[in-house]
């Protein structure tokens, strides 16, 4: 085993989530692939193999602790080289999985990247959130890119009426969360492996209308 599958692996155990020697190839995989088209993309600021395990595909696996095990369908909001969404695809493969990404080149290396690792039933929509419509998801996530607020107002038109939000947040989710006291959130704190860096995995449920 590679310091790199090492890495993945530990990482994703001290996680809490199990883990397959055939998911942690296809982390590699997808580590190869970003780093080859980041050389004319820049999709990642991230520069060495571990920063890019940790902070983007350990970061994203912190979803996988706060998704219902009764989920269908999932929409990544914003997934620009496919974070969180191909992350929570390769450890949740029947997970139904649509990444909306309005950046082309993004949305080419989206398409690319799923192709390279055989994934099944995951689409790339390069379209704005605001400009989405005929699809309805169980869950959307998004990774430190929306307010909660900002959030449950852009994407809420392509969840389902009982469905829930996901985001993973910072430090200053607790100024944001006095902003939004009339939503139904639960905050679950957990820990980047190896960074010790504390995540806030936020769960909002939609409300009706």
């Amino acid at each position: 085993m590679t310091e790199n599958e090492k890495l993945l692996s530990n990482g994703i155990k001290e996680i809490g989530v199990r883990c397959t020697s055939q998911q942690v190839l296809a982390f590699i995989t997808y580590l190869g692939e970003l780093k080859k088209w980041s050389r004319a993309y820049n999709l990642t600021g991230l520069k060495t193999d571990r920063d890019i395990i940790i902070r983007n595909f350990l970061d994203s696996v912190l979803f996988c602790k706060v998704i219902p095990g009764d989920l269908h369908s999932l929409a990544d909001i914003g997934s620009g080289a496919g974070f969180p969404g191909i992350p929570i695809k390769i450890m949740l493969p029947d997970l139904k999985v649509v990444l909306i990404e309005p950046t082309r080149k993004k949305a080419l290396f989206l398409k690319h990247v799923c192709h390279s690792l055989e994934l099944r039933d995951i689409e790339v929509i390069d379209k704005r959130i605001e400009d989405i419509s005929g699809i309805t998801v169980d869950a959307l996530v998004t990774r430190a890119l929306f307010s909660v607020s900002d959030f449950v107002k852009k994407a809420g038109h392509i969840l389902n009426s009982n469905g829930i939000y996901i985001l993973s947040k910072g430090p200053k989710l607790e100024e944001e969360m006095t902003e939004t006291a009339s939503l139904k959130a639960a905050v679950t704190d957990v820990v980047l492996p190896f960074e010790k860096t504390i995540r806030h995995l936020v769960v909002v449920k939609k409300q009706g209308v």
